[in-house]
């Protein structure tokens, strides 16, 4: 029994000793890393930068299954939550795809525009080329004031001296001298007005003393003999203009004769009108 048991250590001793076998050694002290599956191409560094710094940060869009999803879950929440907005919208999507813009979809915006009659387009402004007054106004301003009177083509100065003699009540209390040019301007603004005339009724511009040349329709019949006669227009007052108490039409030309009385406003002077 001694010597199987010494023969036995003996053998177990020798067995310990012997090598491993060489698959086991390559596997324990081995240091490269598995075979992959995938052959991987080498990037250079600068590839590897432009690669890290290019991929877009931006949260992935959700496709649109998605939100139909979403929405239908806030419509069976009542509504409520973040799907209940996007469900009222997708309630009228369910017939077919449509693009929502501000006003509703663009379909019903189609269909509103086929069903409304169409209307011609309106015509284009053409040029008009009538007169605007600029260039009259810039002619007809005096000391920086415009004037709202024109004298016509038939202006002329008289050769009878006319007079117009002021009366306030009974006395007289002025003598104008109205001979030395074809038409005077009577108002409250004295940096025009040739005749000024004070009164708080009384316009800036009241009323014009045209002398014009017009056909002597009483001393000849056949209208070929011109004389210098008197009129008198009022400017578009606010107040008017009173000939022998009778208030005259604007803006039109009427006659003056000798021993007129003409009134401006409610003014209580009197002008009459006399010649030598």
């Amino acid at each position: 029994m001694p010597s199987d048991r010494n023969q036995s250590r003996s053998s177990s001793r020798h067995r310990s000793r012997s090598p491993p076998p060489s698959h086991s050694r390559s596997r324990r002290y081995s240091r490269s890393p598995p075979p992959s599956r995938h052959r991987q191409r080498s990037r250079s560094p600068s590839q590897q930068y432009s690669r890290r710094h290019s991929r877009s940060r931006s949260p992935p869009r959700r496709s649109q299954h998605h939100q139909d999803e979403r929405g239908g879950r806030g419509r069976g929440r009542g509504g409520s939550g973040r799907g209940g907005g996007r469900g009222r919208y997708n309630n009228n999507n369910q017939g077919g795809n449509r693009r929502y813009e501000w006003g509703g979809s663009s379909g019903s915006r189609n269909d509103r525009r086929s069903k409304s009659p169409s209307s011609p387009p309106p015509p284009a402004e053409e040029p008009n080329f009538g007169l605007s007054g600029k260039l009259a106004a810039e002619t007809n301003t005096v000391k920086g004031v415009e004037l709202k009177y024109n004298e016509p083509a038939e202006a002329a100065k008289p050769k009878d001296k006319w007079r117009l003699y002021v009366f306030k009540g009974d006395q007289q209390i002025d003598l104008l001298h109205i001979h030395r040019q074809s038409s005077f301007l009577l108002g409250r603004d004295r940096i025009v007005a040739d005749i000024p005339i004070d009164h708080p009724s009384c316009s800036k511009q009241h009323a014009v003393l045209q002398y014009r040349l017009v056909p002597d329709t009483e001393n000849d019949p056949s209208n070929k003999t011109k004389v210098v006669k008197p009129f008198i227009i009022d400017l578009g007052s606010t107040n008017g203009t009173f000939l022998n108490g009778d208030q005259i039409p604007s803006t039109r030309f009427v006659e003056l004769r000798m021993k007129d009385v003409l009134k401006f406003g409610e003014s209580t002077r009197e002008y009459v009108l006399l010649h030598n």
